[in-house]
Order: structure tokens, then sequence, then C-alpha cells
């Protein structure tokens, strides 16, 4: 398994979680940006820098990941190709976006931009808090100690 990461929006707290994570279970971290970022020195961590471009590091990240693959995004397009691909993407917020509900988020995503190119002010997304955070850690162990569980019963 591996984790990708789409590093350009992704909260800083986010990282210091998978940079702990990546150390503590050795498992391979990518973060994949436009713009270089900085990673702690480890053998289980890399940086990916992608040319500047509209959906560069998307594309990047849906071409390398396999299936089982855990993608974080916010970018529910992005999402939607990794669940095509197989991959399981996890916003930094904590949520799963599954093939359940990845249609529902797009329409939704669609109309919201409808309205902000009407002029309609819909706001911005609430801002990231401490709960966020702790349930973007939780959802993430839950699905390692899921995958570290059929990894052990093979």
């Amino acid at each position: 398994m591996h984790i990708w990461v789409d590093a350009d929006a992704c909260p800083a707290v986010i990282k210091d979680i998978l940079f702990r994570v990546a150390e503590r279970l050795q498992l391979n971290v990518t973060l994949v940006a436009n713009r270089l970022i900085r990673v702690p020195g480890s053998r289980f961590i890399r940086a990916l820098q992608v040319p500047a471009g509209a959906d560069a590091a998307d594309a990047e990240i849906v071409e390398r990941l396999r299936p089982g693959d855990i993608v974080v995004t916010g970018d529910i397009p992005l999402a939607s190709l990794v669940l095509d691909k197989g991959g399981l993407p996890l916003n930094p917020r904590g949520e799963w976006y599954t093939k359940d509900t990845i249609a529902q988020q797009l329409t939704m995503r669609a109309f919201m931009e409808e309205l902000r190119s009407s002029g309609v002010d819909t706001g911005g997304p609430a801002t990231f808090s401490h709960a966020d955070r702790q349930s973007f850690a939780n959802a993430l162990d839950r699905e390692l100690a899921r995958s570290r569980n059929r990894a052990g019963s093979r």
C-alpha cells in the first residue's frame, strides 16, 4: 500500500500526521504538487514536483496509483478517478469518498460552481478544525488497521 497526497491544498497538520504514520508503519507516502514541497528526511516520505498546469498533480497521482492505495485529496473529480482505478480516496477532514456517494458530490460541486459563476456568494469551506484533524487521523488509522489485518490473514 502507498499513500499519495494531493499536496497543493493539503493542510500542514494532515501532512504531519502522514509523516508520523509513514515512519511508525514504514509506509511509503508521496506528496505530489506543482510546487516544491519540503518533507522530512526519510526513506518512506518523498515529494514529487510536477509541471505547473491544471490537474497535472491529479494526472500524476492517477497514473501512479495502484488498487488499494490511499489518496488524500479534497478534490472531488480526482477522488472519482481514484475510485475508478480501485484506490481509496480520503479527504483531509476524514471523510472517505465512496462509489455510493461520489456522483452526488460531483453534482453538488457542479451546482456550487454554477452558483459562484452567476455571482452568488456561496462562502468558502469551514475553517479546518481540531475535530477535522482528529477525524482524519481516526479514519486513516482504521483503514490501515483493516489493511494490516487483511495482509496478516493471507
